[in-house]
């Protein structure tokens, strides 16, 4: 399966079930993948879109693998090793890119 299929597949997750992020701010987050390309999940009024490219300017992007950000997506990545040896690295306002991390726990 491809990392844009499980997080397409977690974002229906979380619209079927918003409990978790329908009082969460209007954010964008941007993922810059190495196959992949640039993905943006989008939380707006408690539901999340995804758009590919940059259609939206994003508060944190996260740069790194497909590998990784699937990892990330099934909440097995210790991002605090991945961040300190390099393998994600983070543009904007890390406490964001941890926001992302704790609601993708949430779904899991």
């Amino acid at each position: 399966m491809s990392v844009i299929t499980e997080l397409k597949d977690l974002a229906k997750k979380m619209n079927a079930n918003p409990v978790h992020i329908e009082n969460e701010k209007d954010r964008v987050f941007q993922v810059n993948l190495d196959d992949a390309g640039i993905q943006q999940i989008i939380l707006k009024d408690g539901r999340i879109e995804m758009a590919e490219g940059t259609p939206y300017e994003p508060e944190v992007t996260l740069i790194l693998s497909d590998k990784n950000f699937s990892k990330l997506l099934k909440d097995e990545l210790n991002t605090t090793m991945a961040f300190m040896t390099g393998a994600l690295k983070v543009d904007g306002k890390i406490g964001l890119a941890l926001k992302l991390q704790e609601i993708v726990k949430r779904y899991q």
